[in-house]
């Protein structure tokens, strides 16, 4: 895997697309200089030829003078093209559907025209002095051999990036790495990876895009846009933690949990238990087992070290599954010694309380006290 690999983050543009989506030109702002102080390469914008007001929003975030380089998502048409160069961004990422489905259902262009459309958009930006993607979009139910001359083409002017989109979440991580490895070989330009989650790979194809190569992974912050959405920033951050926290050494990864929260208040949408990093699940264990080998070293079930995120380890006590480790370390932290039998009464005896009903830790710290006191009462 490259040490140089980046991120694209499209919040404001693929996560406006998400249906619950609503974002006023403030919160773009606030979005995009989280993102920036996060420590994102790139920020992906929707098009400014949608709309006065999507101009205008560009043009406010380029303003904004961050470290992130603006980017727009673009149609290979000279208009939609002008209107983004006016807008001042540093780049514009043009796509154009080739898979049989999208020529057939949406533009209605051959792939000989797709070819015409695509290097004129791309000499179009270049006269510009811009940064340039180009992308085919649903790569992966595109034919190869009809794609490859367009991504030749395209290579050969000398584009910054080249973009494989999996639009529609249909690719496994073995296709995605089959494909951007033969790219990766073919090709000059950089490539990048956009993963919808339709299918619920689009994190583990987007890490298999990193080993196959691609330097690229486009994002967004909770996965959010079009159906199920695509990457999640928490999620890409989570699996190259697993493999190698070194790996994030340019993320301020204190910022990450911040991020999310901030993009769930104004979507409105709240983040899932279960979502990596951010979820409020994500560093809590409960089973006996566990709890026990965590006391021990924390390392011995947990993958990721949430201090690595501003976070904190959660301890679930007091349930009908905890253990003689979780009673003592709780009696510990009251300041309360219990001697082996009094510890194997105690556990026991709220274990069987726990099997009737819900408890919480004002159950276990009674039990806990009323075990060192009998025992004291018995010692007299």
């Amino acid at each position: 895997m490259r040490q140089d690999f980046g991120i694209i983050d499209t919040t404001l543009r693929e996560g406006e697309q998400f249906a619950d989506a609503y974002f006023s030109t403030g919160q773009k702002r606030r979005i995009a200089r989280a993102l920036d102080a996060f420590g994102v390469q790139y920020l992906e914008v929707t098009s400014p030829a949608v709309s006065k007001r999507s101009m205008a929003d560009v043009q406010a975030l380029v303003r904004m003078g961050l470290r992130a380089r603006i980017l727009a998502h673009v149609r290979c048409h000279p208009d939609d093209i002008a209107a983004a160069i006016k807008s001042g961004v540093h780049g514009i990422n043009l796509f154009f559907g080739t898979s049989s489905f999208l020529r057939q259902a949406g533009h209605g262009r051959s792939l000989d025209e797709v070819l015409e459309a695509a290097c004129a958009a791309v000499r179009q930006v270049q006269a510009a002095g811009l940064e340039v993607r180009f992308s085919c979009e649903d790569t992966f139910r595109s034919d190869l051999d009809e794609i490859l001359p367009i991504l030749r083409a395209v290579d050969a002017l000398g584009v910054q990036r080249i973009g494989l989109a999996d639009t529609v979440g249909i690719a496994s991580p073995r296709q995605v790495y089959a494909l951007a490895s033969l790219l990766h070989n073919e090709l000059h330009a950089d490539l990048g990876f956009h993963g919808h989650n339709d299918s619920g790979c689009a994190v583990a194809n987007a890490y298999a895009a990193l080993e196959a190569g691609v330097r690229y992974i486009d994002t967004t912050v909770l996965g959010i846009g079009e159906r199920n959405g695509i990457t999640s920033l928490e999620g890409l951050i989570a699996r190259l933690s697993a493999t190698d926290s070194g790996l994030l050494a340019r993320y301020n990864l204190h910022g990450l949990i911040p991020l999310a929260e901030m993009v769930s208040e104004i979507t409105g949408v709240p983040i899932p238990f279960n979502h990596s990093i951010a979820g409020s699940h994500a560093f809590t264990h409960r089973a006996g087992i566990h709890l026990g080998a965590v006391l021990r070293d924390p390392r011995s079930y947990e993958a990721l070290d949430p201090a690595l995120f501003g976070a904190e380890r959660r301890l679930d006590l007091a349930h009908a599954l905890t253990g003689r480790r979780a009673v003592e370390h709780r009696a510990q932290e009251l300041g309360i010694a219990l001697s082996p039998k009094q510890l194997a009464t105690v556990t026991t005896g709220f274990k069987n309380r726990a099997a009737r009903g819900r408890v919480g830790l004002p159950e276990l710290d009674a039990a806990i006290r009323a075990g060192a006191v009998v025992a004291g009462a018995a010692a007299q």
